[in-house]
């Protein structure tokens, strides 16, 4: 505590006025070198971000700023003030990189943020401890904790250090992920189901070499992992086939693209549209708002009906009955007539009807109708289609017939009345 009453009083010498002004003009020098770079940049800029000082440069570059104000000016006077700037600029410094990182590559994940708010405390608590002159004896303190690990200790301190190293090397690698995907991938490659998977890969690449560097950067021997490394194929050969299978089904159809975001599919019965491949299962959603999960070797291995793949067309139909004594050729141009005046029929193949049977109670005319979206749902349009229908047949007068049934009775059977006493009929 001496250190930081030392550095509280020092903060009433003369020249505070001029270490105000010099930490003022740093602050705005490196907002105006933000401005004039990044009036151009999207919002999802992790240099920028949305208001340019919730990006990384901004803090990085006030950082740099007050370091070289603080070495220039110290040989004039006392620099209290640009001393207690530092450790709070690289506390938000790492605060921001993680957070624009997290807010990029995880943009719905509460994991995400329940990290950043976790890192957002230990980066501030380290700043506090770095300005109260603490931070030496803090670790100096875990340095002293040691834990065996067969015949090597460890500090705990090491422990600390090998985490940060490793969180940031993967962060950076994350970084450098979504950068490549949205700077490169996204145009050079159209195709959205191709992108997804050429994301996947360079991600999974990037991490693994980021996490090959933080274990040399914590201080682990590489060679050891060629144990875990066969263990783990082991495992993966007996306990793990079905998990395996479905992530190498994954990239599978997203490198041949049998599937395709936004496809009508129909998988086991359950029809509905590809909302999302993932590396180990692929959702569809129907158009009644249920969501089915399907593990990526089920669409390997089993037949799946992908009605978008070579023409989005769909046929859909409708049956209707009308009485016997109705115009057959008036009922057929009717029905036409009510399926083109529905918005989403196709005009181009046109509709058609054609009667089917001769019912019990009527004549039976099924309409033949084309639709371009079934992503869309297809009851609606059929119910838009059968209001039309129902609307013309009243209009014309023609009758859609009740069931009848007709009861033939012999003579001399016995039959109960009403009352319930015996009837000779």
């Amino acid at each position: 505590m001496i250190e930081f009453d030392e550095l509280i009083g020092a903060l009433s010498h003369r020249g505070i006025g001029w270490e105000t002004f010099t930490l003022v003009a740093c602050l705005a020098s490196a907002y105006g070198i933000c401005w004039l770079t990044g009036r151009r940049q999207p919002p999802e800029s992790v240099l920028y971000g949305r208001y340019l000082v919730d990006g990384l440069l901004f803090p990085l570059v006030a950082l740099a700023l007050t370091y070289f104000a603080r070495v220039g000016l110290g040989g004039l006077q006392e620099v209290p003030l640009l001393r207690l700037a530092l450790p709070v600029l690289v506390s938000l410094a790492g605060i921001r990189l993680l957070a624009r990182v997290f807010t990029l590559v995880f943009p719905r994940s509460k994991m995400a943020r329940t990290m950043e708010r976790v890192f957002s405390w230990l980066a501030w608590i380290a700043a506090v401890l770095w300005i109260m002159g603490l931070l030496p004896a803090v670790l100096a303190e875990l340095e002293g904790i040691r834990f065996s690990f067969g015949k090597g200790k460890i500090s705990l301190l090491s422990i600390v250090q090998g985490a940060l190293s490793s969180g940031l090397v993967l962060v950076l690698a994350l970084w450098l992920s979504a950068a490549l995907e949205r700077k490169v991938l996204r145009d050079a490659v159209t195709d959205l189901s191709l992108r997804k998977v050429a994301v996947n890969a360079v991600r999974a690449m990037l991490l693994a070499v980021g996490f090959l560097f933080a274990l040399s950067a914590a201080g682990v021997d590489l060679t050891a992992l060629s144990v875990l490394g066969g263990a783990f194929g082991v495992g993966l050969g007996f306990g793990m086939q079905k998990l395996a299978a479905n992530y190498v089904s994954g990239f599978v159809i997203l490198a041949e693209r049998s599937l395709r975001i936004g496809d009508m599919v129909k998988v086991d019965g359950f029809e509905g549209v590809v909302a999302d491949i993932k590396t180990r299962y692929t959702l569809i959603r129907a158009g009644d708002g249920r969501a089915s999960v399907v593990p990526n070797e089920k669409l390997i291995s089993e037949r799946v009906e992908n009605l978008s793949i070579a023409d989005p067309r769909v046929l859909v139909t409708t049956d209707v009955a009308v009485a016997y004594d109705s115009n057959a050729e008036q009922v057929q141009a009717l029905l036409v007539d009510a399926a083109m005046r529905t918005q989403r029929v196709l005009a181009d193949p046109p509709p058609s009807a054609r009667l089917v049977s001769f019912g019990a109670d009527g004549l039976e005319f099924r309409l033949f109708f084309w639709i371009d979206d079934p992503q869309n749902g297809q009851v609606n349009v059929r119910s838009d289609v059968n209001l039309k229908i129902l609307r013309a047949l009243r209009e014309a007068g023609i009758d859609i017939p009740y069931p009848q049934r007709v009861l033939h009775v012999p003579r001399g059977t016995v039959t109960l009345n009403a009352s319930g006493t015996e009837a000779t009929g």
